[in-house]
């Protein structure tokens, strides 16, 4: 009896550790994030892409909107917009890629002086100073891909306003249909870029929305009033 009391004892000490051991990895599994993408790298061309898709369907409607003040030829509102849009998209593209240059000049520099400040430490790790190397250099800015996507949104933002219209003639239905066009993207705009960041959603089109009907009734009212004046 005491033998078999023994054995079994033995056994439930044997076993219950095993089944704990084995309850716990699986609650530390189920506990481990499964999302660990870091989207914080997504920061550099996100902004760009959205910065330049606001500035272009936001400005190159304003032009159009303040010509259209004064003016209600549609070839005159036309060419506005597409004035806009070209020179727009040039310097959004230039801009971006000097500011972003000068930002991984600077970072560059300080991985350098980094560098020289461990090699001074006499590490001995060398797996871990290759694997961290090349962790920093991912995560380094592109200027090229920035300024890419900053003139390729801003193109694409351009578009709604010129396309909205390009096909209508008569001036009340036009400047109606624009900006319907224009405030339904700055919506879709400012939502994607919420999404695409895990940002809250709602807010960031409302956001951007409000600012782009600030632009176009900013626009439109100084150029109504500097024109009825006579200048």
């Amino acid at each position: 009896m005491e033998t078999t009391n023994g054995t079994s004892i033995n056994n439930h000490k044997f076993t219950i550790p095993a089944v704990n051991d084995v309850e716990q990895q699986q609650a530390s599994m189920e506990l481990e994030p499964t999302d660990d993408f870091n989207y914080s790298k997504r920061s550099q061309w996100l902004r760009a892409a959205v910065l330049g898709a606001n500035d272009g369907l936001v400005s190159t409607a304003a032009l159009m909107m303040g010509v259209g003040a004064v003016k209600q030829d549609i070839k005159a509102m036309i060419l506005t917009g597409f004035a806009g849009l070209v020179a727009g998209a040039c310097s959004m593209a230039i801009g971006e890629f000097v500011s972003v240059y000068s930002q991984l000049d600077i970072e560059v520099a300080q991985l350098k002086r980094d560098k020289i400040r461990d090699e001074n430490r006499e590490t001995t790790d060398e797996e871990e100073e290759q694997e961290g190397s090349k962790g920093e250099k991912e995560s380094l800015p592109n200027p090229l891909q920035a300024s890419a996507a900053s003139a390729l949104s801003f193109s694409v933002g351009a578009m709604v306003p010129l396309l909205a219209a390009s096909f209508i003639k008569e001036y009340k239905v036009r400047l109606g249909v624009v900006v319907g066009a224009v405030s339904l993207a700055l919506a879709v705009f400012g939502w994607l870029g919420a999404v695409l960041g895990r940002a809250p959603r709602v807010r960031s089109a409302v956001r951007v929305l409000v600012g782009g009907w600030l632009a176009m009734a900013i626009t439109f009212g100084l150029t109504k009033l500097i024109g009825s004046s006579g200048l």
